[in-house]
Protein backbone atom coordinates (compact mmCIF):
# COMPACT_ATOMS: atom_id res chain seq x y z
CA UNK A 1 0.00 0.00 0.00
CA UNK A 2 1.63 3.58 -0.21
CA UNK A 3 2.44 5.39 2.19
CA UNK A 4 0.43 9.11 2.55
CA UNK A 5 1.29 11.76 4.73
CA UNK A 6 -1.09 14.78 4.60
CA UNK A 7 -1.02 18.27 6.74
CA UNK A 8 -4.59 19.72 6.65
CA UNK A 9 -4.93 22.92 7.33
CA UNK A 10 -2.23 23.19 9.79
CA UNK A 11 -1.69 26.67 11.71
CA UNK A 12 1.07 27.64 14.61
CA UNK A 13 1.51 30.62 16.64
CA UNK A 14 4.26 32.06 18.91
CA UNK A 15 4.31 35.11 20.91
CA UNK A 16 4.27 37.73 17.84
CA UNK A 17 4.92 35.67 15.03
CA UNK A 18 2.39 33.43 12.89
CA UNK A 19 4.49 30.97 11.93
CA UNK A 20 2.50 28.45 10.32
CA UNK A 21 -1.20 29.66 8.87
CA UNK A 22 -3.39 27.39 7.35
CA UNK A 23 -0.99 25.32 5.79
CA UNK A 24 -2.36 22.18 3.84
CA UNK A 25 -0.38 19.49 1.65
CA UNK A 26 0.25 16.21 0.57
CA UNK A 27 3.13 13.93 0.02
CA UNK A 28 3.43 10.17 -0.65
CA UNK A 29 5.76 7.60 -0.69
CA UNK A 30 8.38 6.80 -3.27
CA UNK A 31 8.99 10.49 -3.92
CA UNK A 32 11.46 12.98 -2.27
CA UNK A 33 9.47 15.84 -1.72
CA UNK A 34 11.28 19.53 -0.90
CA UNK A 35 10.16 21.76 1.61
CA UNK A 36 11.47 25.21 0.38
CA UNK A 37 11.59 28.88 2.03
CA UNK A 38 13.17 31.48 3.35
CA UNK A 39 14.38 31.04 6.94
CA UNK A 40 11.39 31.63 9.11
CA UNK A 41 8.97 30.35 6.26
CA UNK A 42 7.95 27.78 8.44
CA UNK A 43 10.16 24.64 7.48
CA UNK A 44 11.72 23.74 10.27
CA UNK A 45 8.29 24.18 13.13
CA UNK A 46 6.26 22.25 10.23
CA UNK A 47 9.07 19.84 10.83
CA UNK A 48 8.59 19.99 14.88
CA UNK A 49 4.99 19.04 15.00
CA UNK A 50 5.80 15.91 12.39
CA UNK A 51 8.34 15.04 15.01
CA UNK A 52 6.04 15.93 18.36
CA UNK A 53 8.61 18.30 19.45
CA UNK A 54 5.74 21.29 18.65
CA UNK A 55 1.53 20.87 18.54
CA UNK A 56 -0.14 22.53 16.51
CA UNK A 57 -2.57 25.27 17.30
CA UNK A 58 -4.92 24.28 14.52
CA UNK A 59 -5.51 21.58 11.79
CA UNK A 60 -4.47 18.08 11.26
CA UNK A 61 -1.86 15.41 10.65
CA UNK A 62 -3.20 12.39 8.46
CA UNK A 63 -0.74 9.39 7.88
CA UNK A 64 -2.48 7.12 5.42
CA UNK A 65 -5.87 8.36 5.63
CA UNK A 66 -5.46 8.07 10.25
CA UNK A 67 -5.41 11.67 11.98
CA UNK A 68 -2.37 11.52 14.03
CA UNK A 69 -1.52 14.49 16.75
CA UNK A 70 2.26 13.48 18.10
CA UNK A 71 2.17 15.30 22.16
CA UNK A 72 6.00 13.91 22.27
CA UNK A 73 8.56 13.02 19.59
CA UNK A 74 8.49 9.43 20.87
CA UNK A 75 5.00 9.09 19.76
CA UNK A 76 6.52 10.25 16.67
CA UNK A 77 8.93 7.47 16.47
CA UNK A 78 6.55 5.04 17.26
CA UNK A 79 4.54 5.90 14.59
CA UNK A 80 7.54 5.07 12.19
CA UNK A 81 8.41 8.96 11.85
CA UNK A 82 12.52 10.17 11.87
CA UNK A 83 13.40 13.72 11.85
CA UNK A 84 16.58 14.56 11.51
CA UNK A 85 17.34 18.39 12.01
CA UNK A 86 19.93 20.83 11.98
CA UNK A 87 20.70 20.68 15.32
CA UNK A 88 22.07 17.51 16.13
CA UNK A 89 20.36 15.42 18.34
CA UNK A 90 23.59 13.47 20.27
CA UNK A 91 24.84 12.75 23.05
CA UNK A 92 29.00 13.68 22.66
CA UNK A 93 29.75 11.71 25.86
CA UNK A 94 28.47 8.86 24.71
CA UNK A 95 30.09 6.56 21.43
CA UNK A 96 29.11 5.76 17.93
CA UNK A 97 27.12 2.65 18.93
CA UNK A 98 25.05 3.74 22.20
CA UNK A 99 24.21 7.15 19.72
CA UNK A 100 22.64 5.24 17.16
CA UNK A 101 20.90 2.67 18.99
CA UNK A 102 19.79 5.06 22.15
CA UNK A 103 16.20 4.46 21.88
CA UNK A 104 16.82 0.45 21.81
CA UNK A 105 19.11 -0.09 24.67
CA UNK A 106 17.31 -3.10 25.97
CA UNK A 107 18.97 -5.29 28.92
CA UNK A 108 18.56 -8.82 28.49
CA UNK A 109 16.85 -10.68 31.80
CA UNK A 110 20.56 -10.84 33.61
CA UNK A 111 20.92 -7.07 33.15
CA UNK A 112 23.33 -6.60 30.54
CA UNK A 113 22.76 -4.92 27.16
CA UNK A 114 24.28 -7.32 24.37
CA UNK A 115 27.02 -5.13 23.40
CA UNK A 116 28.34 -7.60 20.95
CA UNK A 117 25.53 -7.66 18.66
CA UNK A 118 25.20 -4.08 18.61
CA UNK A 119 28.63 -3.09 18.06
CA UNK A 120 28.28 -5.80 15.20
CA UNK A 121 25.23 -3.91 13.39
CA UNK A 122 26.46 -0.80 14.05
CA UNK A 123 29.71 -1.40 12.37
CA UNK A 124 27.13 -3.56 9.57
CA UNK A 125 25.72 0.39 9.18
CA UNK A 126 29.03 2.30 9.54
CA UNK A 127 30.12 0.41 6.37
CA UNK A 128 26.99 1.15 4.58
CA UNK A 129 27.62 4.80 5.00
CA UNK A 130 31.47 4.51 4.35
CA UNK A 131 32.62 5.96 7.32
CA UNK A 132 36.28 6.25 8.22
CA UNK A 133 35.13 5.59 12.43
CA UNK A 134 34.37 2.75 14.93
CA UNK A 135 31.45 2.03 17.08
CA UNK A 136 33.10 2.64 20.35
CA UNK A 137 34.62 6.13 19.09
CA UNK A 138 33.41 9.20 21.47
CA UNK A 139 30.45 11.53 19.33
CA UNK A 140 32.36 14.25 20.94
CA UNK A 141 35.64 13.55 19.32
CA UNK A 142 34.36 13.47 15.86
CA UNK A 143 34.17 16.05 13.10
CA UNK A 144 30.65 18.12 12.53
CA UNK A 145 30.59 15.77 9.31
CA UNK A 146 30.67 12.78 10.99
CA UNK A 147 28.42 13.72 13.99
CA UNK A 148 25.70 14.43 11.27
CA UNK A 149 26.17 11.37 9.31
CA UNK A 150 25.74 9.63 12.39
CA UNK A 151 22.67 11.27 13.01
CA UNK A 152 21.17 10.22 9.48
CA UNK A 153 22.26 6.68 10.62
CA UNK A 154 20.19 6.77 13.39
CA UNK A 155 17.03 7.34 11.29
CA UNK A 156 18.17 4.81 8.74
CA UNK A 157 18.76 2.00 11.49
CA UNK A 158 14.89 3.02 12.87
CA UNK A 159 13.89 1.91 9.19
CA UNK A 160 10.68 5.05 9.38
CA UNK A 161 8.35 4.93 6.57
CA UNK A 162 8.70 8.97 6.86
CA UNK A 163 12.00 10.77 6.84
CA UNK A 164 12.24 14.23 7.16
CA UNK A 165 15.60 15.77 6.52
CA UNK A 166 16.56 19.39 7.61
CA UNK A 167 19.15 20.27 6.10
CA UNK A 168 21.34 17.14 6.05
CA UNK A 169 24.23 18.31 4.02
CA UNK A 170 25.11 21.56 5.56
CA UNK A 171 28.37 20.12 7.39
CA UNK A 172 28.81 17.46 4.90
CA UNK A 173 31.89 16.84 2.03
CA UNK A 174 30.94 15.75 -1.22
CA UNK A 175 32.10 12.25 -0.62
CA UNK A 176 29.82 11.91 2.13
CA UNK A 177 27.02 14.05 0.39
CA UNK A 178 26.96 11.03 -2.84
CA UNK A 179 26.46 8.29 0.27
CA UNK A 180 23.52 10.35 1.70
CA UNK A 181 22.35 10.53 -1.74
CA UNK A 182 22.56 7.25 -2.60
CA UNK A 183 21.05 6.02 0.46
CA UNK A 184 18.31 8.51 0.18
CA UNK A 185 17.49 6.72 -3.43
CA UNK A 186 17.57 3.54 -2.09
CA UNK A 187 14.84 4.82 0.50
CA UNK A 188 12.89 5.94 -2.27
CA UNK A 189 12.61 2.97 -4.11
CA UNK A 190 11.62 0.92 -0.95
CA UNK A 191 8.48 3.18 -1.06
CA UNK A 192 9.28 5.30 2.38
CA UNK A 193 7.89 9.24 2.21
CA UNK A 194 11.21 11.37 2.48
CA UNK A 195 10.69 15.29 3.21
CA UNK A 196 14.09 17.41 2.36
CA UNK A 197 15.08 21.04 3.48
CA UNK A 198 17.52 22.24 1.82
CA UNK A 199 18.96 25.80 0.74
CA UNK A 200 20.92 24.17 -2.03
CA UNK A 201 19.45 24.72 -5.39
CA UNK A 202 21.70 22.40 -7.16
CA UNK A 203 20.62 19.32 -4.14
CA UNK A 204 16.99 20.14 -4.98
CA UNK A 205 17.34 19.70 -8.58
CA UNK A 206 19.27 16.59 -8.10
CA UNK A 207 17.50 14.55 -5.94
CA UNK A 208 13.64 15.45 -5.61
CA UNK A 209 10.34 14.87 -7.17
CA UNK A 210 8.53 17.89 -5.94
CA UNK A 211 8.57 20.83 -4.43
CA UNK A 212 6.53 22.63 -1.65
CA UNK A 213 6.96 26.43 -1.26
CA UNK A 214 6.40 28.47 1.73
CA UNK A 215 6.40 31.73 2.39
CA UNK A 216 5.86 34.05 5.74
CA UNK A 217 3.78 30.85 6.83
CA UNK A 218 2.01 30.36 4.24
CA UNK A 219 1.61 27.66 1.16
CA UNK A 220 2.86 29.47 -1.80
CA UNK A 221 2.87 26.55 -4.68
CA UNK A 222 3.92 23.25 -4.89
CA UNK A 223 5.62 22.84 -8.15
CA UNK A 224 6.98 19.43 -9.89
CA UNK A 225 10.58 19.55 -9.77
CA UNK A 226 10.98 18.71 -13.71
CA UNK A 227 8.48 21.25 -14.26
CA UNK A 228 10.60 24.43 -12.96
CA UNK A 229 13.85 25.90 -12.75
CA UNK A 230 15.82 28.16 -10.34
CA UNK A 231 14.73 31.41 -11.53
CA UNK A 232 11.21 30.41 -10.73
CA UNK A 233 11.94 28.79 -7.30
CA UNK A 234 13.36 32.15 -6.36
CA UNK A 235 10.68 34.45 -7.10
CA UNK A 236 8.75 32.11 -5.29
CA UNK A 237 10.42 31.86 -2.38
CA UNK A 238 11.35 35.75 -1.60
CA UNK A 239 8.67 37.72 -3.78
CA UNK A 240 10.92 38.77 -6.23
CA UNK A 241 13.30 38.10 -9.02
CA UNK A 242 16.96 38.37 -6.87
CA UNK A 243 19.05 38.43 -10.13
CA UNK A 244 22.53 37.15 -10.30
CA UNK A 245 23.82 37.41 -7.02
CA UNK A 246 27.46 37.59 -7.29
CA UNK A 247 26.98 39.31 -10.87
CA UNK A 248 25.27 42.59 -8.54
CA UNK A 249 27.98 42.10 -5.40
CA UNK A 250 29.17 45.49 -5.29
CA UNK A 251 33.00 44.76 -5.06
CA UNK A 252 35.52 46.24 -2.70
CA UNK A 253 38.36 46.92 -4.82
CA UNK A 254 40.89 49.02 -2.57
CA UNK A 255 42.86 47.12 -0.63
CA UNK A 256 46.11 48.81 1.76
CA UNK A 257 48.47 47.22 4.31
CA UNK A 258 48.56 43.67 5.45
CA UNK A 259 47.04 43.49 8.90
CA UNK A 260 47.68 39.90 9.93
CA UNK A 261 50.28 37.61 9.14
CA UNK A 262 50.63 34.50 9.99
CA UNK A 263 54.45 33.01 9.71
CA UNK A 264 55.06 28.63 10.23
CA UNK A 265 52.65 28.10 12.41
CA UNK A 266 51.95 24.50 14.21
CA UNK A 267 49.35 23.33 16.16
CA UNK A 268 48.29 19.55 16.85
CA UNK A 269 46.20 19.91 13.21
CA UNK A 270 48.02 22.44 11.55
CA UNK A 271 51.72 21.75 9.88
CA UNK A 272 53.88 24.93 9.37
CA UNK A 273 50.98 27.26 7.69
CA UNK A 274 51.96 30.82 6.42
CA UNK A 275 50.12 33.51 4.85
CA UNK A 276 48.75 36.97 4.82
CA UNK A 277 45.55 38.90 4.62
CA UNK A 278 45.61 43.31 3.67
CA UNK A 279 43.09 45.91 4.89
CA UNK A 280 39.92 45.51 2.84
CA UNK A 281 40.88 42.06 1.64
CA UNK A 282 38.28 38.99 1.31
CA UNK A 283 40.24 35.85 1.82
CA UNK A 284 38.68 32.92 0.80
CA UNK A 285 40.15 29.02 2.47
CA UNK A 286 38.87 26.11 0.90
CA UNK A 287 39.39 22.55 1.18
CA UNK A 288 37.78 19.01 2.19
CA UNK A 289 36.47 18.43 5.57
CA UNK A 290 39.32 17.88 7.44
CA UNK A 291 41.54 20.15 5.86
CA UNK A 292 42.04 21.90 8.84
CA UNK A 293 40.43 25.70 7.80
CA UNK A 294 38.61 25.41 11.08
CA UNK A 295 41.20 24.58 13.55
CA UNK A 296 43.40 26.89 11.82
CA UNK A 297 40.99 29.93 12.59
CA UNK A 298 40.47 28.52 16.09
CA UNK A 299 44.29 28.95 16.88
CA UNK A 300 44.66 32.35 15.36
CA UNK A 301 42.03 33.34 17.91
CA UNK A 302 43.53 31.23 21.10
CA UNK A 303 40.77 28.62 20.57
CA UNK A 304 43.58 26.16 20.43
CA UNK A 305 47.31 26.18 21.71
CA UNK A 306 49.65 26.77 19.34
CA UNK A 307 52.74 24.53 19.28
CA UNK A 308 55.15 27.25 17.16
CA UNK A 309 54.96 30.02 14.75
CA UNK A 310 54.01 33.37 15.17
CA UNK A 311 51.10 36.10 14.88
CA UNK A 312 51.30 39.96 13.69
CA UNK A 313 48.45 41.73 13.79
CA UNK A 314 49.29 45.67 12.31
CA UNK A 315 52.88 44.69 11.84
CA UNK A 316 53.54 43.94 16.08
CA UNK A 317 53.91 40.28 17.38
CA UNK A 318 50.92 38.87 19.24
CA UNK A 319 50.76 36.50 21.45
CA UNK A 320 47.19 36.00 22.76
CA UNK A 321 46.73 33.52 25.77
CA UNK A 322 42.85 33.47 25.26
CA UNK A 323 39.74 34.37 22.52
CA UNK A 324 39.52 37.16 24.90
CA UNK A 325 43.07 38.67 24.09
CA UNK A 326 42.47 38.22 20.23
CA UNK A 327 38.79 40.04 21.02
CA UNK A 328 40.55 42.80 22.50
CA UNK A 329 43.66 43.24 19.92
CA UNK A 330 40.41 43.34 17.04
CA UNK A 331 40.08 39.80 16.21
CA UNK A 332 36.30 38.82 16.06
CA UNK A 333 35.48 34.39 15.29
CA UNK A 334 31.93 33.88 13.63
CA UNK A 335 32.34 30.09 14.04
CA UNK A 336 31.32 27.09 11.64
CA UNK A 337 28.30 26.05 14.68
CA UNK A 338 26.73 28.74 15.48
CA UNK A 339 24.37 27.18 17.55
CA UNK A 340 26.79 25.67 19.48
CA UNK A 341 29.94 28.04 20.28
CA UNK A 342 28.13 31.10 18.44
CA UNK A 343 25.25 32.17 20.54
CA UNK A 344 23.71 31.87 23.98
CA UNK A 345 20.76 30.44 22.35
CA UNK A 346 18.62 30.81 26.08
CA UNK A 347 19.61 34.32 25.93
CA UNK A 348 17.91 37.40 24.12
CA UNK A 349 19.25 39.16 20.78
CA UNK A 350 20.37 42.12 23.26
CA UNK A 351 22.38 39.77 25.45
CA UNK A 352 24.17 38.27 23.00
CA UNK A 353 25.05 40.91 21.08
CA UNK A 354 26.30 42.93 24.13
CA UNK A 355 28.34 40.21 25.66
CA UNK A 356 32.06 40.76 24.32
CA UNK A 357 31.55 44.74 25.33
CA UNK A 358 29.95 44.15 28.77
CA UNK A 359 33.33 46.00 30.48
CA UNK A 360 32.53 48.72 28.57
CA UNK A 361 28.38 49.12 28.84
CA UNK A 362 29.10 48.91 33.04
CA UNK A 363 29.20 51.89 35.32
CA UNK A 364 30.46 50.78 38.48
CA UNK A 365 28.17 47.86 39.86
CA UNK A 366 25.41 49.12 37.16
CA UNK A 367 24.87 47.89 33.72
CA UNK A 368 23.89 50.75 31.55
CA UNK A 369 20.77 48.87 30.12
CA UNK A 370 19.74 51.59 27.97
CA UNK A 371 23.55 52.04 26.42
CA UNK A 372 22.74 47.91 25.60
CA UNK A 373 19.75 48.82 24.06
CA UNK A 374 20.44 51.24 21.72
CA UNK A 375 23.67 48.99 20.71
CA UNK A 376 20.90 45.86 20.26
CA UNK A 377 18.44 47.83 18.64
CA UNK A 378 21.30 49.80 15.95
CA UNK A 379 22.44 45.98 14.99
CA UNK A 380 18.70 44.78 14.84
CA UNK A 381 18.09 47.72 12.06
CA UNK A 382 21.48 47.90 10.26
CA UNK A 383 21.37 43.71 9.30
CA UNK A 384 17.34 43.62 9.02
CA UNK A 385 16.95 41.36 11.65
CA UNK A 386 13.08 39.79 11.69
CA UNK A 387 12.09 40.51 15.08
CA UNK A 388 9.15 42.31 17.36
CA UNK A 389 11.76 42.88 19.99
CA UNK A 390 15.78 42.93 20.53
CA UNK A 391 14.68 40.74 23.95
CA UNK A 392 13.52 37.94 21.86
CA UNK A 393 15.30 34.31 22.54
CA UNK A 394 17.70 33.68 19.68
CA UNK A 395 17.46 29.93 19.90
CA UNK A 396 13.38 31.29 18.23
CA UNK A 397 14.89 32.96 15.10
CA UNK A 398 15.34 31.30 11.86
CA UNK A 399 19.27 30.34 10.67
CA UNK A 400 19.37 33.65 8.87
CA UNK A 401 18.64 35.59 11.61
CA UNK A 402 20.76 33.97 14.22
CA UNK A 403 23.76 34.78 11.97
CA UNK A 404 23.02 38.64 11.52
CA UNK A 405 23.12 38.43 15.26
CA UNK A 406 26.35 37.03 14.98
CA UNK A 407 27.59 39.29 12.73
CA UNK A 408 25.95 42.57 14.44
CA UNK A 409 27.96 41.46 17.72
CA UNK A 410 31.75 41.92 16.04
CA UNK A 411 30.29 44.99 14.50
CA UNK A 412 28.66 47.08 16.53
CA UNK A 413 29.83 50.48 17.16
CA UNK A 414 31.67 49.85 20.66
CA UNK A 415 33.89 46.92 18.35
CA UNK A 416 37.20 47.54 16.94
CA UNK A 417 37.31 44.46 14.53
CA UNK A 418 39.97 44.61 12.19
CA UNK A 419 39.71 41.31 11.25
CA UNK A 420 36.40 39.21 10.88
CA UNK A 421 36.57 35.22 10.43
CA UNK A 422 33.32 33.85 9.14
CA UNK A 423 33.52 30.33 9.37
CA UNK A 424 31.18 28.56 7.06
CA UNK A 425 28.52 31.65 7.60
CA UNK A 426 26.05 30.91 5.02
CA UNK A 427 25.37 27.37 6.38
CA UNK A 428 21.35 26.62 6.46
CA UNK A 429 20.43 30.08 5.13
CA UNK A 430 18.21 30.56 2.34
CA UNK A 431 19.30 32.03 -1.24
CA UNK A 432 17.68 35.82 -0.37
CA UNK A 433 19.74 35.87 2.78
CA UNK A 434 22.64 34.73 1.23
CA UNK A 435 22.46 37.76 -1.08
CA UNK A 436 22.68 40.09 1.70
CA UNK A 437 25.46 38.38 3.86
CA UNK A 438 27.59 38.10 0.39
CA UNK A 439 27.01 42.02 0.20
CA UNK A 440 28.08 42.63 4.33
CA UNK A 441 30.89 40.85 3.53
CA UNK A 442 32.36 43.23 0.90
CA UNK A 443 30.36 45.69 3.04
CA UNK A 444 32.51 45.15 5.44
CA UNK A 445 35.77 44.85 3.80
CA UNK A 446 35.04 48.40 2.15
CA UNK A 447 35.54 49.79 6.06
CA UNK A 448 38.74 48.52 5.77
CA UNK A 449 38.27 45.04 7.40
CA UNK A 450 40.11 42.14 6.55
CA UNK A 451 37.60 39.15 6.14
CA UNK A 452 38.56 35.63 6.38
CA UNK A 453 36.04 33.49 4.52
CA UNK A 454 35.47 30.17 4.86
CA UNK A 455 32.79 27.94 3.25
CA UNK A 456 32.37 24.50 2.18
CA UNK A 457 30.25 25.70 -1.02
CA UNK A 458 33.63 25.99 -3.38
CA UNK A 459 30.98 28.07 -5.46
CA UNK A 460 30.77 30.87 -2.74
CA UNK A 461 34.33 30.98 -2.21
CA UNK A 462 35.21 31.28 -5.94
CA UNK A 463 32.72 34.44 -6.13
CA UNK A 464 33.18 36.05 -2.85
CA UNK A 465 37.10 36.34 -2.20
CA UNK A 466 39.52 37.82 -3.69
CA UNK A 467 42.00 35.24 -3.29
CA UNK A 468 41.38 32.25 -2.15
CA UNK A 469 43.80 29.58 -0.05
CA UNK A 470 43.54 26.26 -0.24
CA UNK A 471 44.50 23.62 2.42
CA UNK A 472 44.54 19.49 3.12
CA UNK A 473 45.29 17.67 5.73
CA UNK A 474 46.33 21.00 7.84
CA UNK A 475 48.77 22.43 5.16
CA UNK A 476 48.84 25.07 2.71
CA UNK A 477 48.65 23.53 -0.94
CA UNK A 478 47.80 26.69 -3.23
CA UNK A 479 47.00 30.67 -3.07
CA UNK A 480 45.05 31.73 -6.24
CA UNK A 481 43.32 35.23 -6.79
CA UNK A 482 39.84 35.17 -7.93
CA UNK A 483 40.55 36.35 -11.74
CA UNK A 484 42.65 32.47 -11.85
CA UNK A 485 40.63 30.26 -9.48
CA UNK A 486 38.37 27.87 -11.21
CA UNK A 487 36.59 24.82 -9.35
CA UNK A 488 38.94 22.49 -11.59
CA UNK A 489 41.76 24.24 -9.72
CA UNK A 490 40.66 24.23 -6.79
CA UNK A 491 39.53 20.63 -6.29
CA UNK A 492 43.13 19.79 -7.50
CA UNK A 493 45.07 21.13 -4.71
CA UNK A 494 42.94 20.18 -2.24
CA UNK A 495 43.64 16.51 -3.14
CA UNK A 496 47.01 17.10 -4.22
CA UNK A 497 50.08 15.66 -1.72
CA UNK A 498 50.13 18.36 1.12
CA UNK A 499 54.02 18.23 1.31
CA UNK A 500 53.86 19.82 -2.12
CA UNK A 501 53.08 23.58 -2.12
CA UNK A 502 51.75 26.23 -4.83
CA UNK A 503 51.55 29.45 -5.63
Amino acid sequence: MEQVLEFINISKAFPGVQALDNVSFRVSGGRVSALLGENGAGKSTLLKILSGDLQQDEGALSINGEEKRFTSPYQSIKASISVIYQERQLINTMNVMENVFLDDLHENRFGFVKKKELKRKTQEIIDIFELPISPMDIVGRLSVAHQQMIEIMKAYRRDSNIIAFDEPTAPLADKEITVLFKLIKELKERGKIILYVSHRMAEIFRITDDIIVLKDGQLVTTLKTPETDEKELVKSMVGRDIGDTYANLKRNEKTGDVLLEVKNLVTDDIHDVSFEIKSGEVLGFAGLVGAGRTELMRAIFAADPIISGDIFLDGKPVNFRSPKDAIDSGIALCPEDRKEQGLVLGRSIRDNISIPVLSKLTKGLFMDVRSEERLAAAAVSKYSIKTPTTEKLTIELSGGNQQKTILGRWTSSLMDTKILILDEPTKGIDVGAKAEIYQMIHDFASLGLGVIFISSELTEVLNVSDNIIVMRNGRITGKLPRQEATEARVVELSMIDPEVTHE
